[in-house]
């Protein structure tokens, strides 16, 4: 069961995301590579699943029954990583090792590097098969743990997504959630120009999948989308999460060329002013 969000946590996973955001920029600009659009966008998810929806124990990170969350699209790893970190999993002065010689935090997650992650990413389009084969496991193991797939929209120009919803299509796992991130952009520029995917609500629907839509930017509204996606015991559920990439960075919203781009020191210096000045927004919101 997932607990009642009262305005108090509400309060502190809004504040917790905003960390997350400020410890990502202070991350790449250390690495000095890496992505910056994708983990922005997500923190606000993140910081839901680790802090609020996830049954787990950062102390005994293989848990038989924990549940699992597959990143699908591991790019945007830097957002797992600092949100890993601030529940416990391994000490925040790790994250200054991002994509360093022998780190345990790679470009991609790598499933033994680092305890807690599910599953090594890289090839995009695979993380739905992944999850798909947990929670098939789950199913024959009687097991009621639940796993979730946080996958990209630019995924869904893979081949192996749609077989992957073929297979959900006829067996119908309702012990799977897929968080799709729906945020318009890939390396290469805006997703409707490089490959459309819309209609993708109806073209999900026609898998015979239950189908949510969520402003992925509004905390509560995502864990009350969980929240149902719970519920619906007959089917599998997909939420498409619509994010801001870049979100709290005003420079970088919105704009593809971050994908696959770190800050430079000044950039940095400008983002992390305008994430701490939305921060004390946060604080006197919830006064």
């Amino acid at each position: 069961m997932i607990e009642e969000l009262h305005d108090e946590k509400l309060k502190f996973l809004e504040e917790k995301a905003n960390e997350i955001r400020q410890l990502v920029i202070e991350m790449l600009l250390e690495a000095g590579s890496g992505h910056s659009a994708g983990p922005l966008g997500m923190a606000d998810i993140f910081s839901a699943f680790y802090f609020h929806i996830l049954r787990h124990d950062p102390k005994n990170p293989d848990w038989e029954d924990r549940d699992r969350l597959v990143l699908s699209n591991g790019h945007i790893c830097p957002v797992r990583y600092v949100t890993m970190a601030l529940a416990g999993y391994f000490p925040l002065e790790e994250l200054k090792t991002l994509r360093k010689i022998n780190t345990r935090l790679q470009g991609h997650p790598h499933r033994t590097a680092l305890p807690g992650v599910e599953t090594t990413s890289g090839p995009l389009g695979e993380g739905i098969s992944q999850a798909i084969g947990m929670a098939l496991a789950g199913k024959l193991d009687k097991k009621d743990y639940h796993v979730y797939c946080l996958t990209s929209d630019g995924e869904h120009q893979e081949g192996n997504t749609w077989e992957a919803y073929m297979f959900l299509g006829k067996n119908q796992l309702d012990n799977l959630t897929i968080i799709i991130d729906r945020n318009y952009i890939q390396i290469d520029g805006i997703t409707e120009d490089v490959m459309p995917l819309e209609p993708l609500k109806q073209k999900l629907e026609s898998f015979g999948l239950h189908v949510l839509e969520v402003d992925g930017h509004n905390i509560r509204a995502f864990i009350d989308a969980i929240r149902e996606a719970r519920s619906e015991w007959r089917r599998t559920s997909v939420i498409i999460a619509y994010t801001i990439p870049g979100k709290g960075v005003s420079f970088m919203e919105k704009k593809f060329e971050w994908h696959g781009k770190p800050p430079n020191k000044e950039e940095a210096k400008k983002a992390l002013d305008e994430l701490r000045t939305l921060g004390g927004k946060i604080q006197s919101e919830h006064q």
